[in-house]
């Protein structure tokens, strides 16, 4: 299995019901899984061979190795 990044990223909700949604990677872009986080609640994620974007919805704190970034809606 190839990792395309090896990096990973920190998603923590700051509410209810924070999506965490995984788009796939190749010809066609599609959701191939998601997330409902509760406030508090971490999950700590990376891109893969099959994992090409992640589309967080909700109040969440994003930590990567490219710094910090706070969702406020």
């Amino acid at each position: 299995m190839s990792n395309h990044s090896g990096e990973y990223f920190i998603i923590k909700a700051k509410e209810n019901g924070v999506n965490v949604i995984g788009l796939t990677r190749g010809k066609d872009t599609r959701f191939h899984h998601s997330e409902k986080l509760d406030q508090g609640e971490i999950m700590i994620a990376q891109f893969t061979e099959h994992t090409s974007a992640i589309k967080v919805r909700g109040k969440s704190t994003i930590i990567t190795p490219f710094g910090t970034i706070e969702s406020d809606e």
